[in-house]
């Protein structure tokens, strides 16, 4: 029994209650002396038992007001609780920056959406719009991240306004936002809206003085019963999203079937070129490089080429990409490296071996160590090897590119800026970092019997790299008349289908047997 009552009774309360039965005596004995008892005589018999009644009755008024007292306080805290609760639940699905709601609240409003349409509002369409901002990262970098929460709070409300009455809007993490809206069944109402939102975007912000502006690009997929799951919903509208910023940026795409499986067939790709560069499964081919005019092979271009089990023989335009994309480069570019050199090192000793580096791998650290041990490991003359680079990758670290190629060239590396004038093409970059060769791309090459000017073009490339002491070696050379125009402008060597395509090792080696391809040994020019 005691204790059930220390367990309904705190300590405080407790006390409360003695306090209050002690009040309760105090007015009995008070009562007492001022005689405030004595009509009870006539109903009691006993003036000891009426002086009892009262006591009880005094000490029980007091023990009843302190049950009453819990009671309202218990009351109270429970409505502070609920209160509390509400108001913690509601905070849970709004985003605290812009007020919106939040991913948890934007699904439990399109499940609600869904349930609440009846089968009679087929006439119209419940679609999801995912908004994700561009350029929005550099606002942060540039202005700080009080300027980009100022951006975020804008865009919000300029959304808000350009939807069509009765959407829910909603902000997802970071710099994406997400509304469900009812439209008509055709798609002109879809792409007025998804081009209203973007013109809302990109308008400039304006932020202590500086005018901010970022765009939008806009991924729609249907939302109706039929689309699957909430979860499924958004992730068919943000594939679309991600067609619209690999298109370009600033657009809008609508979710198509094709969009879903050509991401599983992206993640199959790159499943399968793990396998591939573990297995040995990418090979160097090898694209002559001439002399001009007399076309006497001087090297080869290395190009990798995959042999996959199922898909046959695959170009590098199919899985290089990839490999940059999610960091394989690095691993594919010493794969066909080691097995160029393995292949070459018995090849006429003044063949040259030249081989594309890609950007993201002159910002390893070591790149330079790597090829010097490839070399070592393989026993080919740092003297034949030729490495290609082209000026994205000089953008990007200029530092640290030129300290990678100073390595490189101090072990007799020779050195090709590749596809000059397609980049940030730049005398400065000339100037600043020893280049032995320029390389033209194909496009001006193609383009020579198209015009005066853009043969012009390609003169002025040639005359630049002769007055820098560099040799040109032009690509994509695919017709006598490009030929014939190029050795007479003085370009120094050629490449492309005119001179052969690449091959596997055994092809050029049987080529030098037969005498098809006859080597010759390479003019250097004097800086």
């Amino acid at each position: 029994m005691a204790d059930r009552k220390r367990a309904s009774w705190g300590s405080g309360e407790l006390y409360d209650l003695l306090c209050l039965m002690m009040l309760g005596c105090c007015v009995w004995l008070l009562g007492v002396q001022l005689g405030a008892f004595r009509w009870l005589d006539a109903l009691i018999i006993g003036h000891q038992l009426s002086d009892l009644f009262m006591l009880g009755f005094f000490m029980g008024l007091g023990a009843f007001v302190a049950s009453v007292s819990k009671s309202v306080r218990l009351r109270r805290a429970i409505r502070e609780r609920d209160t509390a609760e509400a108001q913690a639940s509601e905070a849970a699905r709004h985003d605290p920056l812009t007020g919106l709601s939040n991913r948890r609240r934007f699904i439990e409003s399109l499940e609600a959406r869904r349930r609440s349409r009846s089968a009679a509002a087929g006439g119209s369409r419940l679609s999801v719009f995912l908004i994700d901002l561009d350029r929005f990262k550099p606002v942060n970098e540039l202005y700080g991240r009080e300027a980009g929460n100022a951006v975020l709070c804008a865009v919000g409300e300029r959304l808000e306004r350009a939807l069509p009455s009765g959407s829910s809007l909603a902000r997802l993490d970071g710099d994406e936002f997400i509304a469900l809206v009812e439209t008509g069944s055709d798609g002109e109402a879809l792409a007025r809206i998804a081009q209203g939102l973007i013109a809302a975007v990109s308008a400039p912000v304006s932020w202590q003085g500086h005018e901010i502006k970022v765009g939008a690009t806009v991924g729609i997929a249907d939302a109706g019963r039929e689309a699957g799951s909430a979860d499924a919903v958004l992730h068919a509208a943000d594939l679309a999203m991600g067609q619209g910023k690999r298109d370009g940026r600033g657009t809008y795409r609508v979710f198509e079937t094709a969009m879903d499986e050509r991401l599983k067939a992206r993640a199959r790709l790159e499943t399968d070129l793990r396998v591939a560069i573990d297995q040995g499964q990418i090979e160097p081919f090898y694209q002559p490089v001439v002399a001009l005019p007399g076309q006497a092979v001087t090297g080869f271009e290395v190009l990798a080429r995959w042999r996959h089990p199922e898909r046959g023989l695959l170009a590098p335009a199919v899985f290089i990409p990839v490999a940059e994309e999610t960091g394989m480069i690095g691993d594919l570019s010493t794969l066909i490296l080691r097995r160029a050199c393995l292949d070459a090192r018995d090849w006429p000793n003044h063949l040259q071996l030249a081989v594309n580096i890609a950007p993201q791998q002159f910002q390893e650290v070591g790149l330079a160590e790597r090829i010097t041990a490839i070399l070592t490991e393989t026993g080919f003359p740092a003297e034949r090897l030729e490495v290609e680079i082209t000026e994205t990758a000089i953008v990007q670290d200029m530092e640290a590119t030129r300290a990678t190629l100073t390595k490189l060239q101090s072990l007799g590396v020779r050195v090709a800026l590749d596809d000059f004038g397609t980049g940030y093409s730049s005398l400065y970059h000339l100037r600043e970092l020893r280049f032995d060769k320029l390389k033209i791309d194909r496009s001006y090459v193609n383009s020579i019997a198209q015009g005066d000017d853009r043969a012009k073009l390609v003169d002025a490339i040639i005359k630049l790299g002769n007055s820098l002491g560099l040799v040109t070696t032009a690509e994509g050379i695919e017709c006598e008349t490009s030929l014939d125009w190029l050795s007479n402008q003085g370009c120094d060597y050629g490449q492309g289908y005119l001179f052969g395509r690449p091959m596997p090792k055994a092809e050029v080696e049987r080529q030098f047997s037969e005498g098809l391809l006859r080597p010759s040994v390479p003019a250097v020019k004097a800086a």
